[in-house]
């Protein structure tokens, strides 16, 4: 850490600094954060629980909503708080804590999604080996190396925050602490260090969402050999994929790959990822869904038949 940081706390901006949308923000996105734990706590709950759910399909799902409730627990309580204050500060020490959080679940969902387009891969394009490929202790490999990336990537977001110093003003201009803001407060020329960041973040939203895309253009070519209702079926499943991708890697490259400006609009783009795609996943992933649908079903007689 670099001895000339006299920088002890943070002022977060947070979206707004208007007395009365503050109070809309809080309002909103306390619904919305509430909405996304519930989301994802009862699919959590659903699939840990039921008998019917357990493909690997769902083993992916689970883990990915928790790393949703973990991502949108990194960044909405403090924000909704801070909208609240007058004067929003933020400690050192919780900024890079916000840092290492965001980026270690933002990452863990990216590789999540790219293992559920993998598992449907395999589903679709190989059926009959499915099984095989796709045993217990492959699943439980893949998500293993998704924990150990996402805490390399994220430990490399922190080392590249803690080797910045910091000695003049103290406002960030966002409403959670990530690098591009922290990069504007720095006393120092950070051109290397974004170049380090856009390799780093940059890269691996960029080169996962082709993957990605380029996975679901194979899913879709190969579902012609399909029935009508296998086609329909894979169709759905994909779709809902493909929706959920797209509105948390568009964002992500916008904000990741570029050098180091920042807009006025990076602010509200980063809404789209850190709030909305925690709270539409579950949404999406379980609408669309009848097994899920049945088994919360089931989950909520259960408790409702206890409780009598």
């Amino acid at each position: 850490m670099h001895l000339d940081n006299n920088v002890t706390e943070f002022i977060l901006l947070g979206l707004t600094q208007d007395p009365v949308r503050k109070k809309i923000i809080f309002v909103t996105f306390l619904l919305f954060y509430l909405a996304t734990l519930l989301g994802n706590l009862l699919i959590i709950a659903t699939i840990k629980t039921s008998r019917v759910l357990v493909s690997p399909m769902y083993y992916f799902l689970f883990y990915l909503s928790l790393s949703d409730s973990g991502f949108s627990t990194s960044i909405a309580p403090r924000m909704i708080v801070d909208a609240l204050m007058k004067k929003a500060t933020i400690s050192f020490s919780e900024c890079m804590i916000q840092v290492f959080s965001s980026h270690f679940f933002g990452c863990m969902e990216i590789f999540i999604l790219i293992i559920m387009a993998v598992d449907r891969y395999v589903a679709i394009c190989k059926p009959l080996r499915y099984t095989t490929i796709m045993s217990r202790k492959v699943c439980g490999a893949l998500v293993a190396v998704a924990w150990v990336g996402s805490c390399m990537h994220s430990s490399a977001q922190l080392f590249l925050a803690l080797s910045l110093p910091f000695c003049g003003p103290n406002v960030i201009d966002h409403y959670f602490c990530d690098l591009q803001p922290l990069f504007k407060l720095a006393c120092t020329d950070t051109y290397v260090i974004n170049l380090l960041l856009v390799s780093n973040s940059g890269a691996i939203c960029t080169v996962s969402f082709v993957m990605l895309m380029f996975s679901y253009v194979i899913i879709l070519h190969s579902l012609r050999n399909h029935s009508a209702e296998g086609r329909r079926k894979a169709l759905s499943t994909c779709i809902s994929h493909i929706t959920v991708v797209v509105l948390f890697f568009v964002p992500c490259i916008f904000i990741y790959t570029r050098p180091a400006t920042t807009f006025p609009m990076d602010k509200m783009i980063a809404v789209f990822y850190t709030i909305g795609t925690p709270l539409l996943n579950p949404l999406i992933y379980t609408l669309r869904n009848a097994e899920v649908k049945n088994a919360m079903r089931k989950l909520w007689s259960k408790k409702m038949m206890s409780d009598d």
